[in-house]
């Protein structure tokens, strides 16, 4: 389990009610662990960060960026955010919110790959045929 600050839970919470429409287009094809059966949380704080989606058993983040993340001042603080998530073993995927209103099946197939290729299998069952090494 990763730590974060708790003080962070009320503008996740926030977050997720007031989501952006392309994060609502990911949630929709995300949630209820419909890749892979891997369970996917949206505005997930870790650490002192609030990331867009966290699939847990992936060790997977996703980010979504708006028009403001192309400023150089939040590309530096996007760039230690994914340095601190990486160094907490995570991978990090980032999109734009472009990306997912132009082309949701391109971003959803790099989504796909990343789970398939991390070996995602729950304790009780087996990896699926389709999994390398199973």
């Amino acid at each position: 389990m990763l730590n974060y600050d708790s003080k962070l839970k009320h503008k996740a919470r926030i977050l997720r009610s007031n989501m952006t429409d392309a994060e609502h287009f990911l949630w929709a094809r995300v949630r209820r662990k419909q890749i892979l059966g891997v369970q996917f949380y949206r505005q997930k704080p870790i650490g002192k960060f609030i990331v867009d989606f966290y699939a847990p058993r992936a060790s997977l983040v996703i980010e979504l960026d708006g028009g403001q993340h192309f400023e150089p001042e939040q590309r530096h603080y996007d760039k230690r955010r994914s340095v601190f998530l990486e160094q907490q073993g995570l991978t990090v995927l980032r999109f734009t919110n472009l990306d997912v209103l132009k082309n949701l099946e391109g971003v959803m197939e790099i989504i796909f790959r990343e789970v398939q290729g991390k070996q995602v299998c729950f304790e009780n069952l087996p990896c699926p045929p389709f999994f390398k090494g199973a």
